[in-house]
């Protein structure tokens, strides 16, 4: 099977050989072909803009010159440096600004509990009545919410439970004890490089947050809540429509009550609604219910019939079912092809959204994940990062437009890349394979909506030839590839259009 980018660089030397010698063009001008035919495989290269557009390109890419420029100078470049120092140079960048106000489509790769700043919980939720704290022997923080407090736990499990309000009436400072939670909250922290010393120290650290979290935000009030301050943050970065992968654990209330997966699913359907109803120009939500790696076949088969029968009750909510956690530690997609194929066996469509090749080791069962998922007919692939490692999987996914979701910081903080500039997307940008931007967890990373993600795409992954045709062609893509109903892609595009637009008219009128 001839790879279709083979077939693309065949064509481009054929044209160039036959302009060289049938019009025995000038080698300066040879050059200038090579060069236009090899901007226009990038994505975005096609695309035709309008002379408001072009206007607004000159001013967007003299700003990126400038500042790459300055990069060189002072060889201090922001996506080449961890993302935890760069931040700061990010958020100074007119680049960043400019990229901050153009709206961006939808972010379809996120994780329920990553979507939302920190700070709220911290200043917020832990500052609510019956709010209870306890550590583990491993020294995490866990959190539930019990009037009266909840049943002591055993020691093996944690300390015995601490009343916060009680608690911070104790202390002295209790500036120094939030700020404390704050950093339980997230992995940023000034030397990253040495205190996550390989995958493995960063990854338990990553997962033990999401534990960290659970019982502030499985706790009925505050899951309402946190969902709801979440989009409005995604929308206030001009994201107009999410997909996010959702564990659905467990909700309870303060006498202990539990819901299930139903009442979960109904609830970010009714928040999503309530929300779209107050911000008419937002589209919507779709959850991609997930169940953990780590998990035998027999339950992960279990998961898969849960997400079955949610796709039934729930279909303008319910995308489809997605694995988590680290893939390196988690079981392959091969090992649980088992409980994956049911649903084929059943005739049941339930669409995947993998996530595959978020790895660094070339040629083990987990690295294959990345063909295992296009075996297993995936819809989308979560990173992708491994891709370009895998010539037939790259085609295939080129021939069956499957995108891949590249979600820049958080392969820079989970070590899977450190200099941005070298993402094995840039390749992939390059070609016009198909992919989407998204931010993963952003919470997690210190960063907030999709903006981050965009200008470490912009500025790096996609190089100095990066434009404004990329970021539409990017902006398009998120609709295109989202799990939205034909007619909702259109009306979503439409909606899109009118923000672009406007963003368009500002930006030809910066000043530089």
């Amino acid at each position: 099977m001839v790879l279709i980018g083979q077939i693309k660089w065949s064509a481009l030397l054929l044209a160039i050989v036959v302009s060289s010698l049938c019009l025995a063009l000038p080698l300066d001008d040879e050059r200038e072909v090579l060069i236009r035919k090899e901007e226009m495989l990038q994505i975005g290269g096609e695309l035709l803009l309008t002379e408001q557009e072009e206007l607004a390109n000159e001013k967007l890419k003299a700003l990126k010159k400038v500042e790459i420029n300055e990069a060189m100078k002072k060889n201090q470049f922001p996506p080449s440096m961890h993302f935890f120092r760069a931040k700061k140079l990010i958020e100074e960048s007119k680049v960043f600004h400019v990229l901050k106000k153009m709206p961006k489509g939808a972010a379809l790769h996120l994780h329920d509990f990553g979507i939302l700043s920190v700070d709220w919980l911290v200043r917020n939720v832990t500052y609510r009545p019956h709010c209870h704290l306890c550590f583990t022997p491993s020294g995490n923080l866990k959190f539930r919410f019990a009037d009266p407090a909840p049943p002591t736990p055993k020691p093996e499990d944690c300390s015995e439970w601490i009343l916060l309000e009680k608690y911070r009436r104790q202390l002295q400072n209790v500036t120094e004890f939030d700020n404390s939670l704050l950093q339980n909250f997230t992995l940023v922290l000034e030397n990253p490089e040495r205190a996550y010393s390989d995958q493995a120290v960063i990854w338990t650290r990553f997962e033990n947050i999401f534990i960290t979290v659970d019982g502030l935000v499985h706790y009925a009030p505050v899951f309402r809540e946190y969902f709801a301050r979440g989009l409005q943050e995604f929308y206030e970065d001009n994201v107009q429509y999410l997909e996010l992968r959702a564990t659905l654990y467990p909700v309870y209330e303060l006498n202990g009550q539990t819901y299930d997966q139903e009442w979960s699913l109904k609830t970010y359907q009714e928040v999503a609604q309530k929300f779209a109803r107050d911000h008419p120009d937002f589209i919507g939500v779709k959850i991609i219910y997930s169940d953990h790696r780590m998990k035998d076949v027999s339950h992960i088969a279990k998961s898969v019939q849960t997400a079955m029968n949610l796709k039934v009750k729930f279909p303008e909510i319910m995308a489809g079912f997605d694995l988590v956690g680290q893939e390196d530690k988690g079981h392959s997609l091969w090992q649980l092809k088992e409980a994956l194929l049911f649903p084929a066996t059943q005739g049941f469509d339930l669409p995947y959204f993998f996530h595959a090749g978020e790895t660094d080791w070339q040629g083990t069962p987990i690295d294959e994940n990345i063909l295992d998922a296009l075996i297993l007919n995936t819809t989308r692939i979560g990173h992708g990062f491994a891709l370009s490692r895998h010539p037939m999987a790259r085609n295939i996914s080129w021939n069956r437009d499957i995108p891949i979701e590249v979600c820049p910081i958080s392969n820079q903080v989970l070590q899977l890349v450190s200099d941005l500039r070298n993402h094995p997307a840039a390749s992939l940008m390059a070609s016009g394979h198909p992919m989407v931007v998204s931010s993963d967890d952003p919470s997690v990373f210190g960063a907030k909506g999709l903006s981050y993600d965009f200008y470490e795409v912009f500025m790096a992954i996609g190089g100095m030839k990066a434009d404004l045709r990329t970021l539409k062609q990017l902006a398009l893509n998120s609709i295109k590839y989202s799990s939205l109903s034909a007619d909702k892609k259109k009306t979503t595009e439409e909606v899109w259009q009118k923000k672009w637009d406007k963003f368009v008219e500002l930006a030809g009128q910066i000043k530089l």
